[in-house]
């Protein structure tokens, strides 16, 4: 019998996969495994049971097709069958004489974008072989099973397939290799796809995504009408290092996408880079790039298309390509003068520095916006900007002896995307800016989130160049040395969406989350004894309490509905029994259950304290608080937290609107100071840690929080 797995969920999961990410889980040699699916058990079984592989995680349906376009029914997906390459080819072969560029041809999707990438993948057999794993074949130990890994938002995943394919008309319905019979290509192209959900998701991008998913490197961008002066160099030296590139030209319309020039270049369509050279035309020096459309055919016209008379027969044969593989020279001119976007993803991020090799610092960071605690936009947006996570970097090593700058790159991107477009979702709009801390309250220290104030007075030393709708947006930045703040964010406040930020310094840079130590800071209570107790409170509480003496949950809430009914200017719903618990048990020293004369005294006085703060942050005087004045009000009751906890305070408290009422303001209150009290008494060497026991845990989550 086959014991089932448990999967952890919620916070055990996160706890669960940082634990496991900090023993090695997620580097390439210990790819995380995609839906959970392994590769090795899952092919033994097939090959034992004699039976093929089939994926019921992503299967031969109209679902892993599309959702819109390539929809059920849309007549793309009209007539197509999903058929293994052994059923419609007789010799079929995973990879023939090693993958090639040619192995990749464009079919009816519009992911040239990724193929591109696939074909650059193709010219470093060691970068390939990470993606594409040796030994796999249609011959030997076939079950019908192929795995390849990607790279996604910090860690490398294990992606499983069967190999049903779609095919239309007898042919394969997307990519395909030119001699029809060599299906790596096509398979590794339905794993990507199986990884974002469905073939459709594929649709539209940039070549940087897939440079990136298939290396974990960084990719920088350049507009070529404002190249550098040593972009040529610059080229040289990424290609040599392995680097991958892409190149496209704009279109000004949607009636230019895939619109042919009269020299037979594709609009807005994604070519790889895939060599420079120089040769000697005419009696000068000519510098030349090589580009690839992975459609497979339609090439350059223009010059160095076909005129190669003039170059030495030996520089013509090394370079000269006759074959119509969609592969083609240019002038670096023309290159210049023709497309419109240079992407280059550097495997090292000093590749287009410097000639030696040497390796950067970097560090990854994973976060989040969400809407109320996180998602506070751009710096257009002062009251919320603060809100957005905080990253500190320390430059400390200039680049050159006796000069003051610091080099480094940061890389923002955005994850699953693509996965979302399902649910109509697609790229936010991101970017992001970098302020200096220098001297005043803030240098120096790690436990503290910049607030509103520091934003007001502060201007941003670095940026960005531009807040744009792509997975990534990076930028290499030289500033001096000193202490700067990252603030990554959306450009409008309020859209979620998970992020990995990257930073890549030169020199050796100290960076980190920049976030507010967990702290209460709560104000002595003073416990009076009942003859100090004015005489109107004591006969207030007796007309309350009943002849008991003392006040129950079902009295405590009439007490303070009645209460708050009568301050017009609050929203409310009313405290429920549930709130009105907490409050017993935070006040209740004597464990009746009930409160007495001195107890709920203590809590009307901390009430009235909690609604001073209230009306204080109701900065708009709507009678409720935003999100934002929340988190600055529970740092006036005394409470510092981290932006994963007032998320979930966000989660817990606000209504459909991100709005906090009254009474749902003091709940929160009364529970964060149970939990602080709570915490400071099982801490009995107060060194801000604590191991339980089950039978501690049952108690405090059963009883002291529900």
């Amino acid at each position: 019998m086959v014991e089932e797995q448990i999967y952890a969920t919620g916070m055990a999961y996160r706890l669960r996969s940082q634990w496991d990410r900090d023993e090695g889980l997620g580097q390439n040699h210990n790819a995380v495994k995609f839906l959970g699916q392994d590769y090795e058990s899952l092919k033994a079984q097939c090959l034992r049971s004699g039976k093929l592989f089939e994926d019921s995680l992503f299967p031969c349906a109209a679902s892993s097709l599309g959702f819109n376009e390539l929809g059920p029914r849309s007549s793309k997906t009209y007539g197509v069958r999903w058929m293994r390459p052994t059923e419609f080819c007789k010799r079929p072969e995973f990879i023939v004489d090693g993958a090639t560029r040619t192995d990749i041809c464009q079919g009816a999707l519009g992911d040239c974008w990724l193929l591109a990438a696939i074909a650059s993948l193709t010219l470093n057999d060691n970068l390939l072989h990470r993606v594409v794993p040796h030994g796999q074949s249609f011959q030997q130990g076939y079950a019908g099973i192929f795995h390849f890994q990607f790279w996604q938002f910090g860690e490398w995943v294990e992606v499983v397939i069967d190999d049903r394919l779609p095919v239309k008309d007898g042919k394969l319905l997307f990519v395909h290799s030119a001699e029809g019979t060599e299906f790596w290509s096509a398979l590794l192209e339905k794993a990507y796809a199986k990884l974002n959900g469905c073939y459709e998701a594929l649709s539209g991008g940039s070549t940087s995504e897939g440079f990136e998913d298939f290396t974990g490197g960084v990719t920088e961008m350049y507009e070529l009408v404002k190249a550098p002066s040593d972009l040529f160099s610059i080229i040289r030296r990424a290609i040599d290092r392995g680097s991958l590139l892409g190149c496209s030209i704009d279109i000004t319309s949607s009636r230019d996408m895939e619109a042919v020039t009269f020299k037979k270049l594709v609009k807005g369509h994604a070519y790889s880079v895939t060599g420079v050279d120089e040769v000697v035309y005419r009696g000068n020096m000519t510098k030349l790039v090589r580009i690839r459309n992975p459609w497979g055919e339609v090439e350059w016209t223009g010059a160095w298309s076909r005129q190669w008379d003039s170059v030495d027969r030996s520089v013509r044969e090394r370079l000269q390509n006759r074959s119509e593989d969609g592969e083609f020279w240019m002038s670096f001119s023309d290159f210049l003068r023709e497309f419109n976007r240079l992407e280059i993803c550097n495997l090292t991020a000093d590749a287009l520095q410097h000639s030696q090799l040497k390796k950067w610092s970097s560090s990854l960071y994973q976060g989040e916006w969400r809407r109320g605690s996180t998602a506070g936009g751009c710096r257009n947006y002062p009251a919320t900007f603060w809100l957005n996570p905080q990253f500190k970097i320390v430059l400390q090593h200039p680049d050159t002896p006796g000069q003051s700058e610091c080099s480094f790159l940061a890389a923002l991107m955005q994850k699953d995307r693509r996965k979302k477009r399902r649910e109509g979702k697609d790229m936010e709009t991101i970017g992001f800016a970098v302020y200096e801390v220098r001297g005043g309250t803030f240098a120096g220290r790690s436990g503290v989130h910049l607030k509103r104030d520091f934003f007001l007075t502060h201007a941003s030393s670095a940026r960005s160049e531009l807040f744009i709708n792509l997975r990534e947006v990076s930028s290499r930045l030289r500033l001096p040395a000193g202490e700067y703040i990252i603030v990554p964010s959306t450009f409008e406040p309020h859209k979620e969406a998970d992020f990995v930020l990257r930073v890549f310094s030169e020199k050796p840079a100290d960076s980190e989350e920049l976030d507010d130590d967990v702290v209460a800071e709560l104000p002595a209570e003073t416990q009076l004894d009942e003859s100090q107790i004015d005489a109107g409170f004591k006969n207030l509480f007796r007309q309350l309490a009943g002849p008991d003496m003392e006040i129950s949950v079902t009295e405590l809430q009439t007490i303070l509905n009645r209460i708050i009914s009568k301050h017009k200017d609050l929203k409310t719903d009313g405290f429920t029994k549930e709130a009105c618990r907490s409050m017993i048990n935070l006040m209740d020293t004597d464990g009746s259950g009930k409160l007495g004369l001195t107890e709920f005294h203590v809590l009307w006085e901390k009430i009235k304290r909690y609604l001073t703060i209230f009306r204080q942050f109701d900065l708009d005087k709507s009678g409720t608080m935003s999100s934002y004045e929340m988190r600055m009000a529970l740092e006036s009751a005394g409470f510092k937290l981290t932006n994963q906890l007032f998320q979930l305070i966000i989660l817990r408290y606000t209504e459909a609107d991100m709005a906090v009422d009254f009474d749902n303001f003091v709940t929160c209150l009364v529970r964060l100071e149970t939990m602080f009290k709570t915490f400071k008494t099982l801490d009995t060497d107060g060194d801000g840690q604590i191991s339980l026991t089950f039978f501690q845990v049952w108690p405090h989550s059963m009883l002291k929080y529900t």
